[in-house]
C-alpha cells in the first residue's frame, strides 16, 4: 500500500465531520438522512459544494444521482474515447443508521481525488465520483432505487409509484426535489461510457476486525430481498371484545417474525429479519384491523432463499387460518448472489496485496451495477462490526488508509485498460 495522505490533501475524518450533525435524529439516535428529505438534500448539497471546490463538473442524471467528472486528457465524446472509472457511494441512511454507511465511500472518493492531484496523476481517462440516491430503501422500500433505475433493473412506472409512509408517492416527491420523474429509467448511454466502477463502503461485520488489516477487497453479495406480509382481520375494540372473538392480524404478525427466525435457523448461513411491523389504524386500546410487515431474507444460495420465504409464507398461512384472519405476500425487490468482476478484482488485488478478500451480507449499489459494467468493492475496517445502528464506527486512521487504498486502485485502472492482466 502506498504511503499515506501528504499534508495538503483533504482527510476523510475532516470531511465526515462537516456533515457529522447533518441528520441527528434525537428519537432514534444515530442519523436519518432520508432521500430528498432535508438532511439528504443537505448532503446532497454539501457534496456538489465538494466537488466545486476540486473544479470537479458536476451533473445530476436522468435518476437522481450526482456525477462529479475529473476530465480526462483524452478526446471527450470522440470515437474511441477513453471510457470512464467511477467510485463513490450513497448518502442515504436507514432509520437510526450510522455516520459511515454511505458517507464513507463518498469522502474516501474526494479524499482520493485530493491524492491523485497531489500525486500528479492526469491521464486520458476521466473519472467520476457519484452519489445515488435512495441505496437504503428507507424511504420508498426498494434499496438501490437510483442505481437500480440506471442500470434497467426496475420499471419506471413502478418506482414512480412507490409510496414513502406519508403516502407521497416517488414521482411526488422526486419531482419536488427538481427531478424530471418523466425521464427516469435505463441510461444504456452512460453506462456505455464506464469501464469500471469501485465503490469503497465502510465493512458492515467483523471480517477485517478478526483479520487485523484495515482493507478488504470485496469477492461477492449474499442475495437478499425485501417482502411485504399483510394480515387482515377485523379492527375492534380493545376492552369489550372478548378473546374467543377475537380476529387479531397482531397475533398473526407476531407469530410471522417467530417463523423468520426459525426457518433462516434451519439453513447454515441465512438471515431472516423482521425489522418494521405498522399497525392499522395503531391506537393502543384498538385491536388492529390490518398490520403489514416487512421480511429482510438472505443467503449465498439463491434457492436457499426461497426455500426460506417459502416456508415463512406457508407458516404465516397457517397462523392466519387459526386466527381467522387472511394473509398476502408481495415481493418488493430482490437481487440474486452476486460475484464481482473477477479480472477487475484480480487488478484490485495486484495493487493491494496484502488486502483480505471478503463476501458480505449487504447489499451495494456496486452488485445493482454489476449486471451491466465492471465492479468491485473495498471495505474499510469497522471496529465494533455493527453497522445500521449508531454504535458503527470507522476509526481516523482506517479511514486514511482506505482513501489511499483507493487512490492508489484508482491510478492504476485510470493508466490502464480494463481487462489487462
Amino acid at each position: 500500500m502506498s504511503a499515506p495522505a501528504p499534508a495538503g490533501a483533504t482527510s476523510v475524518a475532516g470531511l465526515l465531520g462537516e456533515i457529522a450533525d447533518v441528520g441527528r435524529d434525537a428519537t432514534r439516535g444515530g442519523w436519518s438522512r432520508f432521500v430528498y428529505a432535508d438532511a439528504e438534500l443537505t448532503l446532497r448539497e454539501w457534496f456538489v459544494e465538494q466537488a466545486q471546490r476540486r473544479s470537479l463538473e458536476v451533473e445530476t442524471d436522468r435518476n437522481g444521482a450526482i456525477w462529479a467528472w475529473r476530465p480526462g486528457t483524452g478526446p471527450a465524446g470522440a470515437a474511441g474515447s477513453p471510457h470512464a472509472i467511477v467510485t463513490g457511494s450513497h448518502l442515504d441512511s436507514v432509520p437510526g443508521g450510522g455516520a459511515f454507511d454511505g458517507p464513507l465511500g463518498v469522502a474516501s472518493a474526494l479524499a482520493a481525488v485530493d491524492l491523485l492531484d497531489a500525486r500528479g496523476v492526469r491521464t486520458e481517462r476521466p473519472l467520476a465520483v457519484v452519489a445515488f440516491p435512495e441505496e437504503e430503501g428507507a424511504r420508498f422500500g426498494v434499496a438501490c432505487l437510483g442505481s437500480r433505475l440506471l442500470a434497467g433493473a426496475i420499471d419506471p412506472d413502478r418506482a414512480r409509484g412507490l409510496r414513502d409512509a406519508d403516502g407521497r408517492t416517488f414521482a411526488e416527491v422526486a419531482a419536488g426535489a427538481g427531478l424530471d420523474v418523466d425521464r427516469i429509467g435505463p441510461d444504456p448511454a452512460r453506462l456505455a461510457g464506464i469501464d469500471a466502477f469501485v465503490e469503497l463502503h465502510v465493512e458492515q461485520g467483523r471480517g477485517l476486525v478478526d483479520l487485523g488489516q484495515p482493507v478488504a477487497i470485496g469477492s461477492s453479495i449474499l442475495g437478499h430481498g425485501r417482502w411485504r406480509f399483510s394480515v387482515t382481520g377485523e379492527g375492534n375494540h380493545a376492552g369489550t371484545t372478548r378473546m374467543v372473538d377475537r380476529r387479531d392480524p397482531m397475533v398473526v404478525a407476531a407469530g410471522i417474525v417467530l417463523a423468520a427466525r426459525d426457518a433462516a435457523v434451519a439453513h447454515a448461513e441465512a438471515r431472516a429479519t423482521v425489522g418494521r411491523v405498522v399497525p392499522v389504524p395503531g391506537g393502543t386500546n384498538v385491536i388492529a384491523s390490518r398490520v403489514d410487515l416487512w421480511l429482510d431474507a438472505r443467503h449465498p444460495d439463491d434457492a436457499v432463499t426461497a426455500a426460506v420465504v417459502a416456508e415463512i409464507e406457508r407458516q404465516a398461512s397457517r397462523l392466519a387460518a387459526a386466527q381467522g384472519c387472511a394473509v398476502t405476500l408481495t415481493e418488493e425487490s430482490y437481487g440474486g448472489t452476486v460475484h464481482f468482476d473477477a479480472d477487475l478484482s484480480g487488478r484490485l488485488a495486484r495493487v493491494l496485496p496484502d488486502a483480505p478478500v471478503l463476501d458480505t451480507g449487504a447489499g451495494h449499489d456496486a452488485g445493482v451495477l454489476a449486471s451491466a459494467i465492471p465492479t468491485a468493492m473495498l471495505f474499510t475496517r469497522n471496529p465494533t462490526g455493527v453497522s445500521h445502528s449508531p454504535e458503527e464506527a470507522c476509526e481516523d486512521a482506517d479511514a486514511e488508509a482506505g482513501a489511499v487504498a483507493l487512490a492508489d486502485v484508482l491510478e492504476r485502472l485510470l493508466q490502464e485498460p480494463v481487462g489487462v492482466s
